[in-house]
Parts: structure tokens; C-alpha cells; sequence
């Protein structure tokens, strides 16, 4: 919703599982969003970070752990960790 002056003044701005696309309710207490922060050569953390949001149900499941490692390895993160399983 917007106000007189056209700026977003909603409260709850919904978001979606990185993992499934799922939508993540305002009921789902399960939910966590990790920020990984962007390093520099020496280590030091910059102002940039990439956000993964995981949804109750990826981590009701025991696979968070294995949809971070999709995630990151897929931006770039982590090499050779994540291999498809059936």
C-alpha cells in the first residue's frame, strides 16, 4: 500500500523460499533469511551480501542444509560440495 506521497508503507512484505519458490507466510515461524556477507582479498566483510530466505518446510524436511550448499555453490560460493542425489 501506498501513501499521499507514493512511497511502500506496508508493514509485511512478503517473500518466497530461495530454495522451493514457496511462499513464506507471516505464520511461518519456521523461516530463516541468512545474509552472507561479501568479503574482500584480506577477509574483511564489505557493504554487499547475498540473502537466502529458507522456508519452514525445507527445514521441517532436513534439507536446509542441502539446499545452501545448491544455493552457494550455484552463486559462486562454495565448489564441488553440492551434487545432485536421488
Amino acid at each position: 500500500m501506498e501513501n499521499s506521497e507514493g512511497r511502500l508503507v506496508d508493514l509485511y512484505i512478503p517473500r518466497k523460499c530461495s530454495a522451493t519458490n514457496r511462499l513464506i507466510t507471516a505464520k511461518d515461524h519456521a523461516s530463516i533469511q541468512l545474509n552472507i556477507s561479501d568479503v574482500d582479498a584480506e577477509g574483511r566483510a564489505l557493504n554487499t551480501f547475498s540473502t537466502y530466505a529458507l522456508c519452514g518446510f525445507v527445514r521441517k524436511e532436513a534439507e536446509a542444509d542441502d539446499c545452501l550448499n545448491r544455493l552457494a555453490s550455484q552463486d559462486g560460493f562454495l565448489k564441488n560440495v553440492w551434487s545432485y542425489q536421488q
